[in-house]
C-alpha cells in the first residue's frame, strides 16, 4: 500500500509537471525570439530618418555606425537607383541576404525575416525622400535568438525534479502514517489470537486507525479482566471450601480407629489436595499482560499502584499497630507491568508479612529509579527467613514455606518472580535494615537484564506517610497467597 501511493504520487506529479513545463518551455524560446527581433526592429528604425533626408553614402555610412548592430558588422543598407543617369545603387555593410529576398521586401513593403548562414537577417523597408524603397537589413545571431532559453530550461527541469522528489518524500511520509498502524494493529490482532494478552497498539495515525487502536486495546483490556476475573472467581469458590474441609478434617480426627476411621481421614486429605491444587492452577493460570507490548495499557505507573494498594493495607497495619513507611511514589515511575500484575505481587508480599511477622511488627515499602530499571524493596522488622535461597527455589511463599505455615498455596514469592522475570529482572531477598525480611523487585525498563545487579542499593527514605484510612480489614478480603 505504502509503495502503491509513492507510486501513484509519482506518476501524477511527473504528469503535471510534463503539461506545465513543455508549454512553458516553448513559450520561454518563443518569448527569447520575439525580443531579439523585436530590438532588430527598433535599431533598424534608428537609420529611418538619415534615409527621408539624405542618401548620401558618407551620411548614411555615419548613422549606420552609431548603431549597436552597425558598429558590430551587423547592419546594411541597400538603397536602389534613384532613376537618374548618372544615379547608382548605394550599398552599406556586409549583406547576407538574397537579392530575391531584398526585391520581395523593397515590393511589397512589409518587413521580412530571412534564414541566413549563421542567424537570421530582418529586412526593414524604409522611404526615402525621393519616392523609392531603401531596405534596412540587420543581421540577429542564432545564439542571440536563444540567449537565456537554455538557462531557462535547466531551472524549469530544476523546479520539476524537485517537485518529484518532494512529492514522492511526502508520499512516502503520509504511507508510513497510514501503513505503520495498520501494520502494528494486525500484528498485535495477531499475537493476541496467539495467547500474548498483554499486547497493545500505539493509538497513532490517522482518526480511523487511532479509533481502531483504541476499540482493540479495549477489547484487550476486556479480554484480561474477564479471563482474570473468571480464575479469581474460580479460587475464591474453591476457597470457600476450606472452612467446612476443616470442621471436616476435625471431626475425622475424631472418629478413632478402624477402616471407616481412616478411609474418611484419607479422602478428606484427597480433598484438601484437590481444591489447593484447583487454587494454585487458577493462580498460576493468570493471563500474563506484563511486558508484552509498549502501547497503552501494557504498563502501569509504579508509584500510584504502590500508594493504592498501601492505602489498603494500612487500614489493617493501623488496628495491628504495624508502623508503616512508604518512600520513593511521589513521582511517576512507568514500568512495562500491567496494574492488576503488579497489584498481585505487592498484596503477596505484604500478605505475607501480615501473616508471619507479629502484630506491631513495623514494615516499609521503597520505590527507586535507577535509569535502566525500577527496584521494589518490601521490609520488615520480624525475625526473617532461614534460608531465603531454599524460599525461592520452591516458590513458596517466603516466611509460609520456611516456617511450613498450613493452608498456604505457597504462590507469594512464585508470583513476583514472574512478574518481575517477565521483564528481565529478579527477585532476591536478604536482610533488611529493619532487622527482617528485605525482599527486593527488580523491574526492567527495557527488557534487558540490566548491568551491575549486585551492587546493594541504598536506601534513601525520602518521607514517612501515614494512612488515616479506616477501612476495616475483613478476614478472605486480601489475596490468596
Amino acid at each position: 500500500m505504502r509503495w502503491a501511493l509513492v507510486k501513484v504520487c509519482l506518476a501524477v506529479t511527473a504528469m503535471v509537471v510534463v503539461a506545465f513545463a513543455v508549454p512553458l518551455g516553448l513559450v520561454i524560446k518563443e518569448m527569447a525570439r520575439d525580443r531579439a527581433f523585436s530590438d532588430a526592429e527598433r535599431q533598424a528604425a534608428m537609420i529611418g530618418p538619415t534615409l527621408s533626408i539624405t542618401t548620401d553614402r558618407a551620411e548614411l555610412e555615419t548613422a549606420v555606425l552609431t548603431t549597436e548592430p552597425g558598429a558590430a558588422g551587423r547592419m546594411a543598407v541597400h538603397v536602389p537607383a534613384s532613376g537618374e543617369a548618372d544615379s547608382q545603387p548605394v550599398e552599406i555593410g556586409s549583406r547576407r541576404a538574397t537579392r530575391k529576398d531584398l526585391e520581395t521586401v523593397r515590393e511589397s513593403g512589409r518587413a521580412s525575416i530571412s534564414e541566413v548562414t549563421g542567424g537570421s537577417a530582418l529586412l526593414q523597408p524604409t522611404a526615402l525622400g525621393s519616392g523609392g524603397i531603401a531596405v534596412v537589413e540587420v543581421f540577429v545571431p542564432e545564439d542571440e535568438v536563444s540567449n537565456g532559453v537554455t538557462t531557462a530550461w535547466l531551472v524549469l527541469a530544476g523546479v520539476g525534479i524537485a517537485l518529484i522528489v518532494g512529492s514522492v518524500a511526502v508520499a512516502d511520509r503520509l504511507g508510513v502514517r497510514m501503513v505503520e498502524p495498520a501494520r502494528r494493529l494486525a500484528g498485535a490482532a495477531h499475537d493476541l489470537g496467539e495467547g500474548r494478552l498483554g499486547t497493545r497498539v500505539p493509538e497513532e495515525g490517522p482518526t480511523e486507525l487511532r479509533s481502531a487502536a483504541v476499540a482493540f486495546n479495549s477489547m484487550a483490556d476486556q479480554v484480561v479482566q474477564l479471563l482474570a476475573n473468571e480464575r479469581e472467581l474460580a479460587a475464591d469458590l474453591s476457597h470457600r471450601l476450606r472452612t467446612p474441609l476443616t470442621v471436616l478434617r476435625l471431626n475425622a480426627a475424631s472418629l478413632g480407629e478402624g477402616p471407616a476411621a481412616e478411609q474418611t481421614r484419607a479422602a478428606v486429605e484427597q480433598l484438601e489436595r484437590e481444591v489447593d491444587t484447583i487454587i494454585r492452577t487458577a493462580r498460576e493460570q493468570r493471563p500474563q499482560t506484563q511486558g508484552q507490548g509498549s502501547g497503552p495499557g501494557a504498563g502501569c505507573d509504579a508509584s500510584e499502584v504502590i500508594r493504592a494498594r498501601m492505602d489498603f493495607w494500612s487500614a489493617l497495619a493501623e488496628d495491628e499497630g504495624r508502623e508503616v513507611r512508604l518512600a520513593g511514589v511521589d513521582r511517576t515511575v512507568r514500568i512495562p507491568v500491567a496494574r492488576p500484575e503488579l497489584a498481585a505481587a505487592l498484596d503477596a508480599l505484604l500478605g505475607n508479612v501480615f501473616r508471619h511477622t507479629p502484630e506491631g511488627t513495623a514494615f516499609a515499602v521503597d520505590v527507586h529509579h535507577s535509569g535502566d530499571a525500577v527496584i521494589v524493596l518490601v521490609s520488615d522488622a520480624g525475625g526473617g527467613i532461614a534460608d531465603p535461597r531454599a524460599a525461592l527455589a520452591r516458590g513458596g511463599s517466603g516466611r509460609g514455606a520456611a516456617k511450613g505455615a498450613v493452608g498456604s498455596t505457597g504462590l507469594g514469592l512464585d508470583i513476583v518472580r514472574r512478574v518481575a522475570e517477565s521483564t528481565g529482572g529478579d527477585v532476591r531477598i536478604g536482610r533488611s535494615v529493619l532487622g527482617g525480611t528485605e525482599v527486593r523487585i527488580w523491574i526492567g525498563l527495557d527488557g534487558q537484564r540490566p548491568q551491575g545487579r549486585g551492587h546493594r542499593v541504598g536506601r534513601q527514605r525520602r518521607g514517612v506517610a501515614r494512612r488515616s484510612t479506616r477501612l476495616r480489614f475483613r478476614s478472605g478480603a486480601g489475596p490468596n497467597l
